[in-house]
Order: structure tokens, then sequence, then C-alpha cells
């Protein structure tokens, strides 16, 4: 098999920082209402939009993408497995903090913004659970489709006396093309960002370490003198201390842990 030399090419874009993929992520602004037209991620098994799940809270990470949901090993699934297992209230409210949470995306033209081509739109569950209805809806339908979709209003409020801005999402009355020009259209559908290129799964040692120095027991001692690290495979290095005090599983580490 011969190097695939365009794959080196974006890994060293990456790398230098040169790549534009976070600039392709769009959102809408507070206080405003756009316009936007939504379209399918390709090969995606049916589904216009994509999910993902990542990690949320965990030291000064925004979101640490799961490996657990491309079916590889994750070492912090295992350890809220762990936790769950531990059966205690301090280790299952642990075990809260750690669970994934979803974001959904999907490739958006913005009216007024069609110079930049097509970017990104990340939201939550409460817009995801709209527009599949809106899809559902045999009133609209397919509002991705290119040639008898439709436009989105999309506006983001806050009310008097909440925190959160809410995000809302209503169809345009009627179908509309894409873009009147077919070979625009043509161009942005082929020209969908791949989320792959945005979002990267860190490894099993990276997310390791990032959980192991979360927990304050990365290459550090506790009060007692024990030194904890995790190994690369998910269990507990043996560390003994100076009262003979030693961890064989994450179990026991967790016990400690919530004891403390």
């Amino acid at each position: 098999m011969g190097i695939d030399f365009e794959a080196i090419r974006k890994k060293l874009d990456r790398l230098s920082g040169a790549t534009r993929n976070r600039s392709v992520m769009w959102k809408p602004t507070e206080g405003e209402e756009h316009v936007v037209r939504l379209l399918s991620f390709p090969d995606n098994d049916g589904q216009p939009f994509k999910e993902l799940w990542f990690y949320y809270g965990i030291g000064n990470n925004r979101g640490l993408l799961t490996p657990n949901q491309f079916g590889n090993k994750d070492p912090i699934q295992e350890l809220i497995t762990n936790l769950r297992e531990d059966g205690s209230k301090e280790s299952y409210e642990l075990a809260k903090k750690l669970y994934p949470k979803m974001r959904t995306y999907a490739p958006v033209i913005v009216r007024g913004e069609e110079d930049k081509g097509v970017q990104i739109w990340g939201f939550g569950k409460t817009v995801y659970q709209a527009l599949l209805g809106l899809m559902l809806d045999e009133d609209y339908g397919d509002i991705t489709d290119p040639k008898t979709g439709r436009d989105i209003k999309v506006s983001c409020m806050k009310q008097p006396g909440r925190k959160w801005a809410m995000t809302e999402v209503r169809p345009r009355g009627k179908q509309s093309l894409l873009a009147d020009d077919d070979n625009q259209a043509s161009e942005w559908i082929s020209a969908i960002p791949n989320l792959d290129d945005i979002y990267q799964c860190k490894s099993y040692d990276e997310l390791s370490k990032i959980v192991n120095d979360w927990l304050g027991e990365d290459d550090t001692s506790d009060s007692d003198g024990t030194e904890n690290n995790f190994s690369s495979d998910g269990t507990k290095s043996t560390k003994t201390s100076s009262d003979g005090k030693s961890y064989s599983s994450l179990d026991d580490a967790f016990a400690d842990l919530m004891d403390e």
C-alpha cells in the first residue's frame, strides 16, 4: 500500500494550525434571527444529521470525543463502569458527572453568508427534536432537499429570568431551491465539511492521562504518601505507600478516592 500524501498533508495542517476546520463552525447570534438552509451529510446511513458524544467538565477540556461510540477502548467509560459497580452514593454522583452528552451537527448555508460556503451548526437535543419533527411532518418532509426543501428561521433569545438563551427553529412558508444556480448548489453539496477533520478522538493513553490529572492522581502522592497511576489498559498500577497501603485495581482506587 502506497503512502497517502494527501492524508499526510491534512495531518501536517492540523499540527501546524493551518487548517480552517474551526472556521467552518457556525452558531446563531443571541438576539438575532437567521435564515439557514440545512443540508444532509452524505454516506450517513440515511440520517440527515450526525450525532457525536462528548465528555464535558473534565479538567479544562471543552469536550472530549468518546472513543466508546466508535467501538474503541475508552478509559473514561471504564471509569464510569467501575464507579457504578462500586455502588456507593459518592461513586454514583461522580459517575453522573462523567456521563457523555450528545451534540448534533448539520451542514448549513447561512443566508447572507453564502460567500462562506457550507458551515457546520452544532445544536442540542431540543433543536434536534424540533428539526426531526419537521421532517416527519407531511406538510414539510425533507427540508434538506436541494430542490424541494425549504429554509429555516433560527432565533436565539434569552427570556426574562432565564439564565440561558433558547434557540428556536421555524420553517419558511414555501419550498425553495438551495441555490438558483445548479452549479452552485452542486458545489456546496460536494464541499460539505467532514466532521472527522474537525473533531479528532484522543488516544486511550491521552484520555487516561487527562482523567488521571482531573482526579488529581497523575504522578502525585496522596496525603498518606500513596502514589496512584492508571496503566494504559485501564487497570490500577500497584503502588505502595510508606504505611504499606497498596492498590491493584480501579475499584480499590475509586473506593479510596471516595473516602477522601
